[in-house]
């Protein structure tokens, strides 16, 4: 596999390309693995059971939860916040900068204090799909599920399929990752577990 084993801690390893840029300040969690050429940051926290593609870039301070993909080429930009279980697509972009510029007005180098960057934050188990970039500052909410190509300016809820330029909600998902199916009662189920949920107000919650 051309992985090097590195321990975490006192539990399993953690199988990293030798290929693979990571800082020695970054913790990686146990049991994860980090693909060829992917760079992870000073400071950056990936936990336990995660896998980092093939070039993907994870900046300075970006935290990661446990059970976490991060497919090929994905740029987490700092300071994003991923939680347990998080799927990032190919390609997929965290931007960090709310009105981007190389140079200050008086023609200098921008610093980097002199730009406050503003983070992507996602949240347990919410899946963007490839190519999807998402523009800080937002939060993708639970379970959530970005369509492949979206352009996400806004805050998407917990449950919620967005997609579209700039990205709109088109349906809902369930735990499973499958569009859920409204009911006769008006509740809406997943068509895989039977679980059931129901829009109030335009949200939408677990029964």
């Amino acid at each position: 596999m051309g992985l090097d084993a590195t321990l975490a801690g006192n539990e399993l390893p953690a199988r990293i390309a030798v290929s693979a840029d990571i800082d020695p300040r970054a913790t990686i969690g146990a049991d994860s693995v980090v693909w060829h050429l992917a760079q992870v940051r000073e400071y950056a926290q990936l936990g336990a059971g995660c896998i980092v593609g093939r070039g993907a870039y994870v900046g300075p301070g970006v935290i990661i939860g446990r059970n976490c993909k991060l497919q090929n080429y994905a740029l987490i930009y700092e300071p994003a916040l991923l939680e347990d279980g998080v799927f990032v697509g190919p390609a997929v972009v965290f931007t960090n900068d709310s009105y981007p510029r190389a140079i200050n007005v008086d023609g200098s180098r921008k610093s980097n204090d002199d730009w406050e960057a503003v983070g992507v934050t996602v949240r347990t188990g919410a899946s963007i799909g490839a190519r999807a970039v998402c523009v800080a500052p937002i939060t993708v909410g639970r379970y959530a599920l970005v369509a492949a190509g979206a352009v996400v300016t806004k805050n998407v809820l917990d449950y919620a399929v967005v997609a579209g330029v700039p990205a709109r909600r088109v349906g809902w998902v369930g735990r499973a990752g499958v569009p859920l199916e409204r009911a006769a009662d008006g509740s809406f189920v997943c068509p895989r577990t039977g679980e059931r949920y129901e829009e109030t107000e335009g949200m939408l919650t677990p029964l």
